[in-house]
C-alpha cells in the first residue's frame, strides 16, 4: 500500500479536527477525497505530507512512518495544498529551478522541462509568476509537485480557478500521472471526482462516513430511495405530489420537468401516474434516474 492511515486523530485544543481516521490506498488508485468545508480533508492531507503532526494514530507512505521520518516521505511526495503558496516576485522556470534545488534533482534541467511541457506552462514561462492568471498559478503548483517525480500526489484542490478547457486538461494529465501513481484528491467538484477517480472516500466532522468505489456509493444509497425525472404537459402543485404517501422530495428540474424521490420500496413510476391522472394533466416524459455523486454527498453530510 503507499498510503495507510491508522487510527489517525487530530486535536486543536478540545476540537477534533479529525477523529479515529483510517484507510489505506494502492499502488496506481486515484481517490477522491471528500468532505464539507472543515470537515478534515486539508489537515489529514497535511499530516500525510508531513506538514502538521498528528494527535495519536500513524500515517504511513510507501511503507515510511511519516512522523518518524517526514524527510524521506517528502521525498517521496507531491503535494499542492488547496492555498497554493507561490513566490509571485519569482520567474516560473526559476521557481521550479528553486524547488529541484531543494529536492537536490541530478537533471534539473530536464526535469524542469518535463513538468513545464506536462502543465501547459510553456508559454508562461519567463514571465513571473505574479504576473499569472489564478488558473496559470495552479499549474505552476502543480508543476512544484510533480518536479522530483514522486510515487505519490497529494493534490487539494487541483483544479481551483481554471477554466473548463483548463480543467479538462489537468483532468487528462491527473488520469496520466495515475497509471503509475498513488494520488489521492480533493475537490468540491463532484463531475470531476466521478470522472478521474476510481474511488471516493467522504469525511464529515472528522470522521470517515464513506469509502468505496463511486458506483457502490452511489448504488447504496439509490437501493434506498426511487428516483425519477419527470415531464408533464404544464406545470403541477409541487406541495401535492410530495405530499402523496411514498414520496420524499419534488425538485424542479427545467419547465414542467421534475425530479422525483420516494422510499425505495414503492413503486414511484405508479404513484406519479396516479397522480398525473387526478391532476388531469399529460406524462411526456418519465425516466428512472440513479442518484448522482453530488446528491450522495448531500445525503451523506447534510447535518455537517
Amino acid at each position: 500500500m503507499s498510503i495507510v492511515l491508522q487510527g489517525l486523530t487530530k486535536l486543536y485544543g478540545e476540537q477534533r479536527a479529525i477523529d479515529d481516521v483510517s484507510f489505506s490506498i494502492g499502488t496506481g488508485e486515484i481517490v477522491g477525497f471528500l468532505g464539507p468545508n472543515g470537515a478534515g480533508k486539508s489537515t489529514t492531507m497535511k499530516i500525510i505530507c508531513g506538514y502538521v503532526p498528528a494527535t495519536s494514530g500513524t500515517a504511513y507512505v510507501l511503507d515510511t512512518d511519516v512522523a518518524k521520518d517526514p524527510i524521506k516521505v517528502k521525498k517521496r511526495i507531491g503535494y499542492l495544498p488547496e492555498l497554493n503558496p507561490l513566490y509571485t516576485d519569482m520567474y516560473v522556470t526559476e521557481y521550479l529551478r528553486f524547488n529541484a534545488e531543494i529536492h537536490k534533482l541530478k537533471n534539473p534541467k530536464e526535469e524542469i522541462e518535463r513538468v513545464i511541457a506536462a502543465t501547459g506552462l510553456t508559454l508562461e514561462r519567463k514571465k513571473k509568476i505574479g504576473q499569472l492568471s489564478k488558473g496559470y498559478k495552479q499549474r505552476v503548483g502543480l508543476a512544484q509537485a510533480l518536479i522530483n517525480d514522486p510515487d505519490v500526489l497529494i493534490l487539494d484542490e487541483p483544479t481551483s480557478g481554471l477554466d473548463p478547457n483548463q480543467m479538462s486538461e489537468i483532468r487528462q494529465l491527473i488520469l496520466a500521472l495515475g497509471k503509475n501513481k498513488t494520488i489521492l484528491l480533493s475537490s468540491h467538484i463532484m463531475q470531476e471526482v466521478e470522472a478521474m477517480c476510481s474511488r471516493v472516500i467522504i469525511i464529515n466532522k472528522g470522521k470517515i462516513v464513506a469509502d468505496d468505489s463511486v458506483d457502490a456509493i452511489k448504488q447504496k444509497l439509490t437501493s434506498k430511495n426511487a428516483v425519477r425525472i419527470v415531464k408533464f404537459r404544464e406545470s403541477i402543485n409541487m406541495s401535492e405530489l410530495e405530499s402523496l404517501v411514498g414520496v420524499k422530495e419534488v425538485v424542479l428540474e427545467a419547465t414542467n420537468t421534475y425530479r422525483v424521490t420516494g422510499d425505495g420500496q414503492i413503486n414511484l413510476a405508479e404513484i406519479v401516474f396516479n397522480f398525473a391522472v387526478a391532476a388531469k394533466t399529460i406524462i411526456l416524459e418519465q425516466q428512472e434516474q440513479s442518484e448522482s455523486l453530488e446528491v450522495v454527498f448531500q445525503q451523506l453530510t447534510k447535518n455537517a
